[in-house]
């Protein structure tokens, strides 16, 4: 796409899954974990479970201000109504919304073989246009089949392993959905070792931009 160096430059990444993604002055942020300050600048906070280290309510407060929108897999809108004090929006895989004007879709994020994040749980990631583009945050999860068929146009992926994909599954996956650009998450610091992203680099094939923001 014409203006994807643009919707990359607005992509950052903290720690783990903690991501900001700004277009037009519209601010978005997934899974915020260990903010520096307190920025207040989120229009949404997309939440993608509710481990501890997706989901912050002392860090979501800190990315807040008045009309964040909060957005949780509805498996867990309770815990969030009793944590945090914002307009709420839920989501389920496989079904689309809409968050303070921005267009979201919830796709599916488990483990097949792993016990750290369920099927039943109906935990999400989610793919949110913003600026034109399709940016998808998939959230803790394998390299599952439903997310084959994910189109967009930034792709952010878990590499670290043990919890969530490795590198080369990420790779893998990332190749068969053909995004135009991918940026590895969720490994260095947790979980996975720094030279993660650089691993998933090398395997991501020819026309597929990777950006490392970690």
């Amino acid at each position: 796409m014409d203006n994807l160096s643009a919707i990359l430059d607005g992509i950052s990444v903290n720690t783990q899954s903690s991501i900001r993604a700004a277009c037009g002055g519209t601010v978005v942020r997934f899974d915020p974990l260990e903010i520096a300050g307190e920025p207040r600048d989120a229009d949404v906070v997309f939440v993608t479970h509710a481990h501890g280290d997706h989901f912050s309510p002392a860090d979501i407060a800190k990315v807040s201000k008045p009309g964040t929108v909060l957005v949780v897999p509805a498996s867990m809108a309770d815990q969030a109504k009793e944590s945090v004090s914002l307009p709420l929006v839920t989501a389920v895989p496989g079904q689309s919304g809409e968050a303070a004007g921005i267009p979201f879709e919830a796709v599916p994020a488990y483990n097949r073989l792993k016990p750290f994040h369920p099927k039943r749980n109906q935990w999400t990631g989610y793919i949110v246009t913003l600026g034109g583009a399709r940016i998808y945050v998939a959230g803790d999860t394998d390299a599952i089949p439903e997310l084959e068929s994910v189109r967009c146009d930034a792709a952010l992926v878990p590499v670290g392993g043990k919890y969530t994909m490795t590198a080369k599954e990420a790779a893998e996956l990332v190749n068969r959905m053909k995004p135009a650009a991918a940026i590895p998450t969720h490994f260095g610091s947790i979980v996975g070792k720094p030279e993660d992203g650089a691993a998933f680099a090398a395997l991501v094939g020819e026309g597929i931009r990777v950006e490392l923001k970690l």
